[in-house]
């Protein structure tokens, strides 16, 4: 399913819900309704603003769709996210065989996660003109768990490949490009977070990612093979000279997650191959299938067309 991923980023908002719509109101003045949206067609809601009320029905009815509440800071990450309990009917022996998966089985699929990040790191290279030997001769040295920590290695490369020697990437910002990331990861970050809530899955127990403090491990490590499209976007969108998180450039950045990627059952959108990929992994899980279900190697289609017609 695609469902529109909707932002709230002016202060002054109220939510509520009436009649299986999130409405918008003003709370200034005569507090007049500015827009609604039917629930049922809402993928995730990022609150984005720090003059924002919402109501207790409206989460609930949000959580009973699936759709997750993320709450945002003023670097634009993520710092909150409000999930449902019950995502899928078959979730309490799905998260059992989570839990039961051995750790030679998570080592296997983690090393396949990061040899697709690799793959779609390198393509971002090749859609930007820039050398992509040094990344895809790492895929190959991927060995099961990644013990040599390749994944770190390719990032070293690939950032200075794609945005300059100088660039360090900074969760924290210090530049608008590690802006417009945080950005565009914290709309991925919530899409991957339905996905993996919808496939039954818990997003506490990761494949790789342990820290302590991070409750949605595995959708941080589900969500890695899709970076590299929101990357090559603020590539795209740095170019054309927009270096600010805009209503405009928020805007591309979602649109990102719409666009088609190559799989193997044909082009399909970022956001349902996400979702395919948790499906995958809670099928490997009850030993329906072997592999995951990851993006062939590309960008999506549309993005590398327009960067090709520049």
């Amino acid at each position: 399913m695609i469902g529109r991923i909707v932002e709230v980023a002016d202060d002054r908002r109220h939510l509520s819900l009436h009649r299986g719509f999130m409405v918008v109101h003003d709370t200034e003045g005569e507090r007049k309704q500015l827009g609604q949206v039917p629930l049922d067609d809402i993928a995730a809601v990022i609150a984005n603003a720090h003059g924002l009320s919402y109501t207790n029905n409206l989460l609930v009815a949000l959580s009973e769709r699936g759709a997750p509440f993320v709450l945002c800071a003023a670097n634009h990450n993520a710092v909150g996210m409000l999930l449902p309990i019950d995502g899928n009917f078959q979730q309490a022996k799905r998260i059992e065989a989570q839990i039961a998966a051995s750790l030679p089985t998570h080592k296997r699929l983690w090393a396949a996660v990061v040899r697709s990040k690799l793959e779609q790191q390198a393509a971002a290279l090749e859609a930007v003109g820039a050398p992509t030997a040094p990344l895809a001769a790492l895929v190959s040295k991927v060995r099961s768990g990644d013990p040599d920590n390749i994944e770190a290695q390719g990032a070293r490369r690939y950032w200075g490949l794609l945005f300059g020697e100088t660039f360090r990437r900074d969760q924290d910002g210090g530049c608008d490009t590690n802006v417009l990331l945080n950005y565009g990861y914290t709309v991925l970050r919530a899409c991957t977070a339905r996905a993996v809530i919808a496939a039954g899955l818990h997003p506490s127990i990761g494949l790789h990612h342990s820290n302590d403090n991070n409750a949605m491990r595995l959708v941080d490590d589900l969500m890695e093979p899709f970076r590299p499209v929101i990357d090559l976007k603020v590539w795209q969108l740095r170019r054309n000279g927009e270096n600010l998180v805009t209503q405009e450039t928020k805007r591309a950045l979602v649109r990102s997650l719409y666009d088609d990627m190559q799989t193997d059952a044909g082009a399909t959108p970022v956001m349902v191959c996400t979702q395919k990929l948790a499906v995958s992994l809670a099928q490997v899980y009850l030993g329906e299938r072997d592999k995951l279900d990851l993006p062939l190697p590309g960008l999506p289609i549309a993005l590398a067309n327009s960067l090709q017609d520049e």
